[in-house]
């Protein structure tokens, strides 16, 4: 799938994720992408929207205890996590000008239109929208192509979603694998559900990874992903909402160069290998004179490949050689009367 200017058949996809780890501080919003761009990644995304986009103005709704914001209001929280409106401009022709693809997350259909005016190249519809199908049929509508996490998705929320995105006749779709739990816990991941949703779905599959450390984005390549999506933070020693499960700087090149490396692995189907010819074949191990018979004590299996192949042991014991043959040559066909 095209991805902007990135084939995801050819190259995993990796997007690393802002979020709210701007602090509303454009500065460290700009130094973000650079970050980005200098770990290798593909794209930065964003997130765009207002707290109204989310959630209405009351002192009734508020993170239960143990989760990450625990005992904040919904509104206050996404009041002070929210990036500005007129940064995606400026933060666009940045990424533009650096060499990374850079595109966002819309929470409603005013947010789609900001994106669309600074053309990116694709959406993103967070886990928790993954039901609302007007906001994932407009994004569809824009002929680009989407990208959806369906961490709280069942296969009945996965469907309608998929099928929002091609009433629209929109067939670039890519479904990302993720645990809406911040951070994850390993033993939540399931991941293998990946080749699940590939088969099940007819769709391009990712991981969206909120654990702690990369194992389970390496992991998930191995198992087929061809997008990767992560958050990070711009400066780890800077507080801010999503960096308890951020990766900082150092650790997000660590991600890319582990990905790229798995991508190697993976290669193609392949069982012949050139060190073969560092394998076990037959040796002549002490002089022998043309006429004698081989036995067990002039020839045996050893390294490297030059002789015959060791299958052929037990059937040349016995036989005559036809030449005068020195200890270390490599046996063949033309010593022996077959």
């Amino acid at each position: 799938m095209k991805i902007g200017t990135h084939d995801t058949d050819k190259k995993v996809f990796i997007i690393a994720e802002l979020s709210a780890n701007h602090n509303q501080d454009f500065e460290l919003a700009k130094k973000g992408v650079r970050v980005a761009y200098e770990a290798g990644c593909d794209a930065v995304k964003l997130q765009t929207y207002t707290p109204d986009s989310l959630t209405l103005d009351v002192k009734e709704e508020r993170f239960k205890a143990g989760d990450l914001w625990q005992d904040e209001y919904l509104y206050d929280l996404y009041k002070r996590a929210c990036m500005p409106y007129e940064w995606h401009k400026p933060l666009k022709k940045y990424a533009d000008e650096l060499g990374i693809l850079l595109f966002s997350s819309p929470f409603d259909l005013q947010a789609v239109d900001v994106l669309e005016k600074i053309e990116v190249p694709a959406y993103k519809i967070a886990s928790f929208e993954i039901t609302d199908i007007p906001l994932i049929r407009y994004a569809a509508s824009k002929g680009k192509p989407v990208i959806i996490s369906t961490g709280v998705g069942d296969t009945l929320d996965i469907e309608l979603a998929v099928a929002a995105c091609k009433s629209e006749g929109n067939e670039n779709i890519v479904l990302l694998k993720c645990t809406s739990a911040y951070p994850a816990a390993p033993e939540s991941m399931n991941l293998l559900t990946i080749a699940d949703m590939k088969e099940r779905f007819a769709a391009e599959v990712g991981l969206s990874d909120h654990t702690l450390g990369n194992d389970a984005v390496i992991a998930s390549v191995a198992l087929g992903a061809r997008v990767i999506e992560k958050h990070f933070t711009p400066d780890e020693n800077i507080e801010t909402p999503d960096g308890a499960f951020s990766l900082s700087p150092s650790q997000l090149r660590e991600m890319v160069q582990s990905v790229r490396n798995v991508e190697k692995m993976l290669g193609h189907v392949k069982y012949d290998d050139k060190s073969k010819k560092y394998a076990r074949s037959l040796y002549v191990s002490r002089d022998i004179k043309k006429g004698e018979s081989f036995t067990k004590e002039n020839i045996k299996s050893i390294r490297p490949g030059d002789g015959l192949h060791p299958k052929h042991y037990e059937e040349i014991l016995g036989k005559i050689a036809l030449t005068d043959i020195k200890a270390g040559t490599p046996l063949s066909w033309e010593n022996i009367n077959v």
